[in-house]
């Protein structure tokens, strides 16, 4: 997760930005010049100027220093977020505890008991697990390794995610609803903003939540960072823009026939910062740590958080965050907003939230250091040469009872407990005109329900043949339809149908995509085959298996069915409690002889991970066989012949290709 990993004060406002720069390695050739033999010098985790600024600023009680300092030179154990909705989190959940866990249990390598991983106690519903198992001792034993590979292979496709424990936290505080309007400010890479998006769905049952998220981020390519974490969840409620957090444009939508400002329910405000409370992990910070950092930021994060809170809808609820430990980034920041606000902002007591998360209280006093060491208490005190590098809001308020309210309501987890803008010009977003003749083929043969919402299906071009077809929340349409001039929009909408050159001689040109599939479903009402656990396992492990290989039940319901798109879709068994307890719904299609799913590769795997079936990626052949059962290496050998004979469909597929072309 590289920078993203922000959060140190916690409040209404709360803190979160951009980690340190990292160290650029020696090149390969200037090793061999230099003769050097491998190995970086360690970098020596002492700072005087660091110590001496935070002990000047009491961040933490003086009887705490030496473990504060402790704690800070110790590594950062590893965490990990499970990821999606609620019934595919569990049964991964469910997954890691019963098949993976159990195992480690009593597991000793080298001597030494293997350290179980743990939950973190104030995370719902035991979707957030902590590890200090390094790779080191996760190669060391076939059990390790097992586990390993399951890790390394469901983050690769969205289901796991490695993000910091601090990272998590904002988006918890901020509470978010399903009808919620949200603005992620800051928000490449995107862990953040995926689970902003989880909570918006938190209702599977409803395809459109009313609310939608709006992620922005300055950078132009990190913007496709974002995408990259955003399209994993499949939602059509989340936009992607590219514009500088601090005058980010005012939006319009229409309500019952009349412009008005878009305001925002829940604001994430996750500043750019100094990120020096993630020492333990950016080591570089140590050497590199000056006061300057801070002061340079400061002006950027007010900025940024004003224009948030401008944004902000009466009632709605803004967290500021950073990684920093600093209160000119922090306190600074959050009491300059609450003096320019005249009373229209109060801090929010977040204190009975996420119970069993460790904290300590904001600081009320503090003092401004330059570069020299040289230590300001009061703005009065600044000679003049030097007003240009600080600011009167880097200092405390005067008003005690806000400085009480701020002590009271901003937290701070303790370590010790625990570019470039803009880029080439967008495609269009261009909607299906109501009396597209396009889509009347497709509302027959899916039989459609008359409430889909085909007024929120669009293209990404004006002119030609229509490739594919994206859809949209009612809201995002709003949201584009009245601000196509001053947004700029990187990526919004999933894919729901993809032409077929052939689909034509098959009733329709469209074939159905994985990637809106969930979406899509509750609208369709024909061309659905409810296959068996069995039926599942053979669709996703072998490349176009002949009808005669499913169970008789789904041969019958194949029979009459006319070739084409298809769905098919598993519901899981209740009194059946060790096979798969959450639904499937996969895109298919139904040939003359032969029956496949159209998934892809990385998704396959994970759905046959969850039905209990291991495939492992062998690394020599002559281990290709050994240690599995019959079972295993046969649906070892089917998806590995999969993998060479349609991989090139499995990727398109997992992009926005216009070549997925299907011929029986």
């Amino acid at each position: 997760e590289g920078d993203e990993q922000r959060g140190q004060l916690l409040q209404r406002p709360l803190r979160a930005g951009r980690a340190a720069g990292s160290r650029s390695a020696a090149t390969s050739s200037g090793r061999r010049a230099w003769g050097w033999s491998g190995g970086y010098p360690e970098i020596v985790k002492e700072n005087a100027l660091f110590e001496r600024y935070y002990r000047g600023q009491a961040v933490v009680p003086a009887a705490e220093w030496d473990a504060f300092m402790a704690a800070l030179r110790e590594p950062l154990p590893a965490t990990l977020r499970i990821t999606g909705y609620k019934s595919h989190a569990r049964e991964i959940r469910h997954c890691l505890k019963e098949r993976f866990f159990a195992e480690l249990r009593g597991l000793r390598v080298d001597g030494q008991e293997v350290e179980m991983p743990q939950p973190l106690s104030w995370y719902p519903e035991e979707l957030a697990w902590h590890t200090n198992l390094s790779r080191k001792i996760l190669r060391k034993s076939p059990q390790l390794e097992k586990f390993h590979q399951f890790l390394v292979s469901e983050t690769e496709c969205g289901n796991i995610s490695r993000q910091e424990a601090v990272s998590m936290i904002p988006p918890l505080l901020l509470n978010v609803n399903p009808h919620h309007k949200i603005l992620d400010m800051c928000a490449a890479p995107g862990s953040k903003t995926a689970q902003l998006i989880e909570m918006l769905h938190a209702d599977m049952n409803d395809p459109f939540p009313k609310g939608f998220v709006i992620a922005n981020d300055v950078d132009n390519k990190r913007c496709y960072l974002l995408v990259h974490q955003a399209k994993r969840l499949n939602s059509p409620c989340i936009m992607v823009v590219n514009h500088d957090a601090s005058s980010i444009p005012n939006l319009q939508i229409d309500v019952d026939g009349k412009k008005e400002v878009l305001f925002y329910d829940r604001i994430l405000c996750d500043v750019p910062c100094s990120g020096d409370g993630t020492m333990r992990k950016n080591i570089d910070v140590w050497k590199k740590w000056t006061t300057q950092n801070s002061l340079q930021l400061h002006g950027l994060q007010l900025r940024i958080a004003t224009r948030g809170v401008e944004q902000l809808a009466e009632g709605g609820r803004m967290v500021y965050s950073t990684c920093s430990l600093n209160p000119i980034e922090n306190e600074a920041v959050i009491a300059a907003l609450l003096e320019k606000s005249q009373g229209a902002l109060e801090l929010a007591d977040v204190s009975s939230e996420l119970p069993g998360l460790k904290r300590m209280p904001g600081i009320t006093k503090w003092k401004v250091m330059l570069k020299d060491g040289q230590w300001f208490e009061e703005w009065k005190d600044v000679p003049l040469n030097r007003q240009t590098q600080i600011r009167p809001t880097m200092f405390p308020v005067k008003d005690e009872e806000k400085l009480k309210i701020l002590m009271v309501t901003s937290y701070r987890p303790p370590p010790s407990k625990k570019m470039k803008m803009f880029g080439f010009k967008e495609d269009p977003f261009v909607f299906l005109p109501e009396d597209d003749p396009l889509f009347e083929p497709i509302q027959k043969f899916y039989a459609l329900d008359p409430s889909f919402p085909k007024m929120n299906l669009l293209t990404r071009t004006q002119e030609g043949k229509k490739r594919q077809l994206y859809m949209v929340s009612k809201e995002l349409r709003n949201v584009l339809l009245n601000n196509s001039e001053k947004m700029k929009v990187i990526n919004t909408g999933i894919k729901v149908w993809s032409r077929n050159s052939d689909g034509e001689q098959f009733g329709c040109a469209f074939r159905l995509a994985q990637e809106g599939i969930y979406t899509l479903y509750p609208f369709i009402h024909a061309r659905i085959i409810n296959v068996c656990i069995e039926d599942v396992k053979i669709l996703l492990t072998q490349e176009n298996p002949f009808l005669s290989k499913f169970s008789s039940e789904t041969q019958k319901k194949v029979k009459d069915m006319a070739m084409g798109s298809i769905v098919l879709k598993y519901d899981p068994d209740p009194e059946k409690p060790d096979e798969l307890q959450c639904p499937i719904v996969l895109c298919g299609w139904q040939g003359k002889t032969s029956l496949r799913a159209f998934v892809p590769k990385n998704e396959r795997l994970h759905y046959l991970r969850m039905m209990g079936v291991e495939v492992f990626k062998a690394k020599r052949k002559e281990e290709e066989s050994e240690g599995k059962t019959e079972e295993e290496g046969q649906c070892g050998a089917d998806l590995g012949q999969f993998s060479k004979n349609s991989n090139n469909h499995v990727s398109q597929e997992s992009k926005d290709s216009d070549t997925n072309d299907v011929k029986d």
